[in-house]
């Protein structure tokens, strides 16, 4: 991670807080009030409890998403399937290497509570790691996952883990419990770019997103051995904590506030037992605010590729799709050739991720996708409000969903009439993108 984040400080895209900063609380306060100014990253010097820096707001740029791909003129939707699509191609892969003995020299043997107490909410049952990266091995055929999950700190011998239920680690869980045994498993924290971006990914059950890693960063992946499970981990991986899944063991975890903008209360959720903590002394410890753009981003990003997949296998003329300003939005940019569609692209896009799409918005080639004020400003003048909008009622929506909060959904084709494109045509000032002020103001 260091090298990223000393990257971010020559581009002028890190923040340094070098007062002290209480972690409960305080430091997820400031990381908001940094993220409401912009895109920068911020680096805090001195955080009470530990004597680890933390980084925060790695994430939460668009912009930097695609760099760390390297997407080029590709938007991010065409380059993520282009590395996912490698991905599953070479799913067997010979990626992973061993690294040199001597990286084992470059960490410590400590405790969980090292590490920073980080506290964000006010009503979280207490810290919680927000940027955990979960490795494990499928039971049967050893392919390595990663993947996130908050991890709630209990005490140096315990974390407690909200496992969804339809990742690929929940049911490494199920498989190894139906057995009597444990799931080892190893807590990554203060991952590269690479290793985290790969954790994004929604890959098949038998693809491994190290494979996804070593896609990102253009080489192998040393690995390093851990001292008390029967796993290897990236080397490059600042903070490891070793540990297992104990089967058949719940135990009460939080509230938590989630990344949908309120809390999760207290539920029976697996226990993570601690065998060994190592880092690398000079590590920078990664916080990250759920809900938070560094969170949302990636989230919305890889979503907004996984819709964009499935319409252009449907739909002519799918030029981009986003998912923001929040993850249960689509909006679809065509280049439009018929009468229609849009509604196409609409059908389409409702049964590519049907967790998700509560709202989904086409609009024409000329709309900026990423600014929802164009969106809508494209909905209310280039047509008629009722006959563009339809409601579905009774779908079901997000899976976490037991009151139904998320059912149904809002389709909006706010794509010009077929044919009248010159009506509708934007009004333009002619040398208005080749305006420099400073050439202008004195």
């Amino acid at each position: 991670m260091r090298p990223f984040v000393d990257t971010l400080a020559q581009q002028g895209e890190l923040s340094v807080v070098r007062r002290p900063v209480d972690p409960r609380h305080q430091l997820a306060a400031v990381t908001k009030a940094v993220q409401k100014a912009g895109d920068q990253a911020v680096l805090f010097e001195r955080v009470e409890g530990t004597s680890f820096p933390v980084v925060s707001n790695l994430y939460g740029s668009h912009e930097r998403l695609r760099r760390l791909i390297g997407a080029g003129d590709k938007t991010f939707c065409q380059r993520w399937i282009e590395l996912t699509d490698a991905c599953i191609a070479g799913r067997d892969a010979d990626v992973l290497e061993r690294a040199p003995i001597s990286i084992e020299s470059e960490f410590v043997s400590g405790t969980l509570s090292d590490l920073p107490a980080v506290t964000y909410h006010e009503r979280d049952a207490g810290p919680y790691f927000t940027s955990a990266i979960f490795l494990a091995r499928e039971p049967d055929s050893g392919v390595p996952n990663l993947s996130f999950h908050r991890s709630m700190y209990v005490s140096d011998a315990e974390l407690r883990v909200r496992l969804g239920s339809t990742h690929d680690l929940a049911r490494y869980q199920v498989k190894a419990e139906s057995r009597g045994e444990a799931l080892p498993a190893a807590l990554l924290l203060s991952c590269p770019p690479e290793i985290f971006l790969a954790a994004c990914a929604s890959l098949p059950y038998d693809a491994s997103e190290l494979v996804m890693a070593a896609q990102v960063s253009g080489g192998k992946i040393p690995m390093r051995r851990c001292k008390t499970i029967d796993l290897e981990v990236p080397a490059s991986v600042d903070i490891v904590v070793e540990g297992r899944f104990l089967p058949n063991v719940k135990r009460p975890e939080g509230p938590f506030g989630e990344f949908m903008g309120n809390y999760v209360g207290v539920g029976d959720n697996h226990v993570f037992e601690i065998s060994h903590v190592s880092y690398r002394p000079d590590a920078i410890f990664h916080a990250l605010v759920c809900g938070s753009p560094e969170d949302l981003r990636p989230l919305e990003a890889v979503t907004a590729a996984r819709v964009y997949r499935h319409v252009a296998a449907q739909v002519p003329g799918v030029i981009d799709v986003c998912c923001r300003p929040n993850v249960m939005i689509s909006i679809i940019k065509i280049r439009k050739t018929y009468e229609g569609q849009g509604k196409h692209a609409i059908l389409a896009a409702l049964g590519s991720y049907l967790d998700y799409n509560k709202v989904v918005i086409v609009v024409d080639e000329d709309v900026d996708i990423y600014d929802l004020d164009d969106v809508m400003w494209a909905y209310m003048t280039r047509g008629r409000a009722d006959t563009r909008a339809m409601i579905l009622n009774d779908i079901p929506g997000f899976y976490r969903d037991p009151h139904k909060d998320h059912w149904g959904r809002l389709c909006i084709d706010a794509t010009m009439p077929f044919g009248r494109e010159a009506e509708f045509a934007r009004k333009t000032i002619p040398g208005e993108d080749a305006i420099d002020l400073r050439e202008w103001l004195a």
